[in-house]
């Protein structure tokens, strides 16, 4: 399996953010997205996921394991800024309610709350947790549904050094099967075997209304 993108082009507002731009991931590999702020890193996530039109160029999984008759988006998971999270609610049902939604094809809720270092935690409503621990239940969702495709948006934003490399272990183990990550990133993900693509400055051309 692997995601190819082929002459992306991005517009917001009256800016061109990139154009032209190619890339490829394989199955088990990593590509991080870098770049200064304003680039164009969130707004290339948002592409491939399908929550944003882009001005040209198609974004698509193929090879062995990927589903035909299924969209990007639907064969991946994204995980933006925003934790997605019902704060009255317990974690355990935020996370039972993502499973749902997403399908029962990977660990169970109190598995996946271990794993991700939150064990103990799933009767406590969202609203008394740490940004930390809501990052951590943010990254649990990747974890109750399988998808090949994984979005990464700035992933490890408040977490401690330890959560990080907990979550550099999650990420290798989702690799190793054969998965796909795309991240963008300031800091190091702890990833080996990663590849880069860095987006440059905002341009200064002023697209056409």
């Amino acid at each position: 399996m692997r995601l190819v993108g082929e002459g992306l082009a991005c517009t917001r507002g009256l800016r061109r953010l990139f154009a032209a731009l190619d890339f490829t991931v394989e199955a088990g590999t990593a590509l991080l997205v870098t770049g200064p702020n304003g680039a164009g890193k969130s707004s290339l996530l948002r592409l491939i996921a399908g929550l944003a039109v882009p001005t040209a160029g198609a974004v698509r999984l193929e090879g062995e394991g990927a589903d035909p008759e299924a969209g990007v988006a639907e064969q991946a998971h994204y995980l933006g800024h925003l934790d997605a999270h019902k704060a009255a609610l317990p974690a355990a049902r935020n996370l039972a309610f993502w499973r749902d939604v997403l399908g029962r094809s990977g660990l169970g809720v109190e598995e996946a709350l271990e794993t991700v270092g939150l064990g103990g935690l799933g009767g406590l409503p969202v609203a008394v947790l740490s940004a930390g621990q809501k990052r951590r239940l943010a990254l649990a969702r990747l974890l109750v549904a399988h998808r090949p495709l994984w979005l990464l948006d700035e992933p490890t934003t408040a977490l401690d050094v330890g959560a990080q490399a907990r979550f550099a272990e999650i990420m290798q183990a989702h690799l190793a099967r054969g998965g796909l990550i795309v991240a963008a990133t300031h800091a190091p993900l702890g990833l080996s075997g990663t590849r880069e693509l860095r987006l440059g400055r905002i341009a200064v051309e002023e697209v056409p209304a």
